[in-house]
């Protein structure tokens, strides 16, 4: 099953004078507000101007005795205002139900751009997927190039039939330009018109219509492509002249079978990922092995295991054999290094899995997946803060629209106890997806950790109404159990199928030692820990201080001793 951990934030490096407090204790509020150096401050000054008072006021130019006392008081009702003032301020300023972000600064681009859907105009509706295929071409295409910041096909998607004005568009995203078009389809007959906007002034830049056979729609995105390059006065590296030429399927046909399944895996139902495999199966018949293709397949097989659909351990062996193929094809496919690095997850932990997705962001930096999960590991995994930001950052740089990116906001907050932060961006992934069970599972956790018990409660009841069945509402009525000591009721849910998928996970490990030690079950909460340690978990501040949950097995032998591996391996993985 696939947790997805991860617009606004503060990306900076913070003190962490008052991190050695757990975050919903009371001198941790005291220590971040400053508390204690306020009140010492007055004390220094007020015991400064009582000595004025009394040796000057007093006694030389003889006011009245009362001085000294009126004095003493004004001090300490100013006192007093100040450390309130404080106080309630800074509880404002973190939020109780919804924290207030601060939106993060990115650093200026001379050039940005979203190429907007293009409009079917086929008498077909069904032609709508050869119109977003050619819209994901040339988002690939110019995501090549490094001068140039490129919205990301996921978060470009999110506009599709929009009644947006180009203005409010460029403004939500940030970006300079906006590529638009229309495409009409019928049969091999293609007609392709595109037009390059300057988004402020609303000047058309560039404008061309093509009209042209299915064959020869290669030529035309790398035409659209090199047509923005020229009019944006870009000057391009050879290997980025390489990176629009290149095609990873040059079979008109089979690239129509594969635009055709990503349409279909995006979906993310059994039907669906059925068909999305006999499509890339159809493309792979016409043109044989290719490693976009295989690796394609892969990940239909890992989406299946992974989404709970199919748990057969044959599924993710599958995924590894398919993405060894596609490697074994092309060395450098930055899919194939992305899948393998999913599977390793599943199957061996996060250590070997971020091998291979830094490499899969050597060869694509610009893919969303690969930044949120190197983001997701270095963050929340491995607890190296500073080193996961600029991922997290691009991320939310190049794919704002999507609403489960806000995890990797809330994860990165998570991983350095900063709870309630983390609270606000999971509840804006909920605001803006609310039928996601991933992102209401993440919620009522992060409200249970947050110690609003009640309402997390309710979301998992009202979760259960809306979503019956499937593997995250299950895991939410753990967490149910967990928070109300019904010991009774977790064994009832935790079948064979569903402990097994929990244990072999590369998340849940942490989230079951959670609910086992909310039931102060101390040796099954330690089982679970040391079986996500397992699994490459290494984040020493979150399991020795942040994580509220774990308080209560923090004095036991078990876990001081894990906890020392834990930090060796914290402070000595190589990002």
């Amino acid at each position: 099953m696939q947790i997805i951990i991860w617009e606004n934030m503060r990306l900076t490096k913070k003190s962490s004078s008052f991190k050695k407090y757990p975050p919903s204790s009371f001198m941790y509020r005291v220590r971040k507000w400053r508390i204690i150096e306020t009140f010492i401050a007055f004390v220094a000054g007020g015991v400064a101007a009582v000595e004025f008072v009394y040796h000057i006021i007093f006694h030389y130019y003889h006011f009245p005795r009362y001085t000294v006392d009126i004095t003493i008081i004004a001090i300490m009702i100013a006192m007093l205002c100040t450390l309130a003032w404080r106080w309630f301020r800074g509880e404002r300023e973190e939020g109780t139900e919804e924290p207030k972000t601060e939106p993060i600064s990115f650093p200026e681009w001379k050039n940005s751009i979203v190429v907007l859907p293009f409009e079917n105009i086929s008498s077909e509706e069904s032609q709508d997927y050869f119109c977003d295929g050619m819209t994901e071409e040339i988002i690939t295409d110019l995501s090549s190039i490094h001068d140039l910041r490129v919205i990301s096909r996921s978060s470009a998607m999110m506009l599709k039939g929009s009644k947006k004005a180009v203005r409010d568009i460029a403004k939500e995203l940030n970006v300079q330009y906006i590529l638009e078009g229309s495409v009409r389809k019928a049969e091999n007959d293609i007609r392709i018109t595109a037009q390059l906007i300057e988004a402020t002034s609303d000047a058309h830049l560039w404008a061309e219509k093509y009209s042209v056979k299915l064959d020869d729609v290669f030529d035309i995105q790398e035409k659209v492509s090199r047509s923005i390059v020229d009019a944006l006065k870009l000057k391009l590296s050879p290997e980025e002249v390489r990176g629009i030429a290149e095609h990873a399927i040059d079979n008109a046909q089979a690239y129509e079978w594969y635009i055709r399944a990503r349409q279909e895996f995006w979906k993310y139902t059994e039907d669906s990922l059925n068909r999305c495999l006999q499509y890339l199966k159809n493309g792979e018949t016409i043109v044989g092995d290719n490693a976009l293709l295989l690796a394609g397949i892969g990940f239909v097989y890992f989406q299946f295991y992974d989404s709970g659909i199919r748990l057969e351990t044959e599924y993710i062996q599958n995924a590894e054999s398919y993405g060894k193929k596609a490697l074994h094809l092309n060395s450098d496919s930055p899919h194939a290094h992305r899948l393998l690095g999913l599977v390793q997850l599943k199957k061996t932990g996060s250590t070997e899995a971020y091998g291979y997705i830094k490499k899969a962001h050597q060869l694509d930096p610009n893919d969303p997946d690969t930044l949120l999960w190197l983001g997701y590991i270095l963050s929340l995994i491995k607890g190296r803060i500073s080193e996961s930001e600029p991922y997290v950052r691009k991320l939310l740089s190049i794919d704002p629209l999507i609403p489960a990116n806000q995890s990797a906001v809330a994860g990165w907050h998570l991983a350095q106890g900063e709870l309630e932060q983390s609270l606000s961006h999971f509840r804006k992934w909920y605001h803006m997806e609310p039928d996601s069970s991933v992102g209401r599972w993440h919620l009522a956790v992060n409200l249970a950790l947050n110690q609003k018990q009640e309402e997390s409660i309710s979301l998992i009841e009202q979760t259960d109404k809306d979503i019956p069945g499937g593997p995250m509402n299950t895991f939410g009525l753990i967490l149910k159990c967990a928070i109300k000591g019904e010991k009774e009721s977790i064994k009832e849910l935790l079948t064979d199928e569903i402990t097994q998928m929990a244990w072999n996970d590369f998340h849940l490990p942490w989230f079951m030692a959670q609910c086992f030690a909310l039931l102060n079950q101390k040796s099954r909460a330690l089982d679970w820990l040391e079986q996500a340690v397992e699994q490459g978990w290494t984040n020493y501040p979150l399991f020795s201080t942040y994580d509220p949950f774990l308080e209560n097995i923090r004095g036991e032998p078990r876990f001081k001793k894990l906890m020392k591996r834990v930090k060796y391996e914290w402070e000595n993985f190589e990002v």
